[in-house]
């Protein structure tokens, strides 16, 4: 696995690649014949969304290759040995692309045959710059396969290179007449596919804002489905994320897009599938720091092995059952219902009107449930039954976060002054609420070593740092609180 960062140029007929001496040594050019074979759904469910799966051979590198797209210009790359078949494509990576085929079968859609010159540039024995000069036959297969050739430049970000010594090449290209490409790639300037729809709306309009931010989420969501399938670090908890934003956004937007709950029920089921791994993985790095912070004669019995290899197990059972979720019938249902939204939801009078005028409204409603959660917790004697109704103000200042997020683009600083307003109260609650977690477990875990003859004093020990860590987040709320109110009045 490997990120990708490259630079794609077109180029006019009779183009020269310029002299790059005076950047890094020169070395080349050197040729090869790539043959690559593309693969995707008929109705090129992985081209639409920037996803490349190909076999190749020839070059340095041949194999099977998945990219994932991250960022303009910047893709994940996956590799796989070459096989003999070129009719089936690998179960590993045929795993890691099921969000976008979603059950339908992969096969050949196109082939590229290519003549490529790279030149390369070095700083000693550093790889700086890879520039690929690529005279390209593409041929699309179907009822009448199509033939299209053509001839582009590629500049790629090598291990020893920086940023800005790709500008510079990309500046020595430039000037030579090349201009860059709209296409993300080869396979996308030969298939042209339709990106995923989105509905129309009025420019400016509340459904314009609201429709964008969700198609973002949804392009979230699906980019950390490879990334949770081979158990990435903090893929689970950023899935989770694009998940609970969707469903925030969903609610707090229902006014501009209507009849969406069955999609939010199944958000919160997906978002409950993922939370098992997450919360164990949370408490094991947590613990896993606390014990590295004592005196080694301060741990005692095989505490480690409990809160660490214990857990760890926890959280493989956990990702095993997330990976079964997200190969089944009702995930990718989810999926399907998520696009349809998108692509044609059913809109409310309010997505019509201005952005600016209505989602300050929103805006605003957010946090006066805030406030009404806060209200209803401090009107509770009784002091067990009140904390548990301070969750329920966490989770509306998270609400409100996720609301003020969604709305920064459209509405400016004011939305990213909320938002982080909002993630300080969710932040003090939080500290408070997981320590409560923290101390449950050690308890529970502390009981299974007494039982099996261990030693317990370091439970304890742990067990009175989360107390005085939570406790000190309960101390430090009424003045967050009071500040926060204050200063959300300036902005809203």
């Amino acid at each position: 696995m490997g990120i990708e960062i490259e630079d794609k140029f077109d180029i006019p007929p009779g183009y020269a690649i310029p002299d790059l001496t005076g950047l890094a040594t020169v070395q080349g050019p050197k040729s090869h014949q790539l043959v690559a074979l593309y693969y995707d759904t008929p109705d090129l469910r992985l081209a639409a969304r920037g996803v490349t799966l190909r076999r190749r051979r020839g070059g340095t590198d041949p194999g099977w290759h998945l990219k994932l797209p991250k960022a303009k210009g910047v893709r994940q790359e996956i590799t796989h040995p070459l096989t003999r078949s070129t009719k089936v494509v690998p179960a590993e990576l045929a795993e890691l692309v099921r969000a976008y085929t979603r059950g339908a079968e992969l096969g050949v859609v196109a082939e590229l045959d290519t003549r490529r010159d790279v030149t390369v540039l070095l700083d000693g024995e550093a790889r700086l710059v890879e520039i690929a000069d690529d005279r390209v036959k593409g041929t699309v297969y179907g009822a009448e396969p199509k033939v299209v050739r053509w001839r582009e430049v590629e500049a790629e970000l090598l291990d020893g290179g920086t940023r800005a010594m790709l500008a510079k090449v990309g500046k020595r290209l430039k000037k030579a007449g090349a201009t860059p490409s709209d296409a993300a790639s080869k396979l996308a300037k030969l298939l042209e596919p339709a990106p995923p729809a989105v509905a129309a709306t009025a420019p400016g309009s509340a459904g314009e804002a609201v429709l964008a931010y969700l198609a973002d989420q949804v392009r979230a969501l699906l980019a950390q489905d490879p990334r949770v399938r081979r158990a990435e670090e903090d893929a689970v908890h950023q899935m989770r994320v694009a998940s609970r934003r969707l469903r925030s956004a969903l609610k707090a937007f229902k006014s501009v897009v209507a009849d969406t709950g069955h999609v939010r029920d199944e958000l919160r089921w997906l978002a409950t599938v993922l939370g098992e791994a997450r919360d164990l993985e949370v408490i094991r790095v947590r613990f896993a720091g606390e014990l590295r912070g004592l005196a080694p004669e301060l741990v005692v019995g095989p505490i480690q092995a409990r809160l660490g290899s214990d857990l760890h197990e926890r959280e493989r059972q956990a990702y095993a059952r997330i990976k079964e979720t997200l190969s089944g019938e009702r995930y990718y249902r989810l999926l399907d219902a998520l696009d349809e939204l998108v692509a044609g939801p059913e809109l409310g009078k309010a997505a019509q009107r201005p952005a600016q005028e209505k989602l300050r409204d929103v805006a605003a409603a957010g946090w006066n449930r805030v406030t009404k959660a806060y209200d209803l917790a401090m009107a509770i004697d009784d002091l067990e039954r009140r904390e548990i109704a301070m969750h329920d103000v966490r989770k509306s200042a998270k609400r409100a976060r996720y609301t003020a997020e969604a709305l920064r683009p459209t509405l400016g600083a004011d939305m990213s002054r909320l938002a982080k307003l909002a993630a300080g109260i969710q932040e003090v609650l939080g500290t408070y609420q997981d320590g409560v977690v923290a101390q449950e477990t050690l308890v529970k875990e502390a009981e299974s070593a007494r039982r099996a003859g261990e030693d317990t004093f370091t439970y304890g020990l742990l067990a009175g740092i989360e107390r005085a860590r939570a406790e000190r987040a309960h101390a430090e709320f009424p003045r967050v609180w009071q500040e926060t109110v204050e200063a959300v009045r300036k902005v809203l």
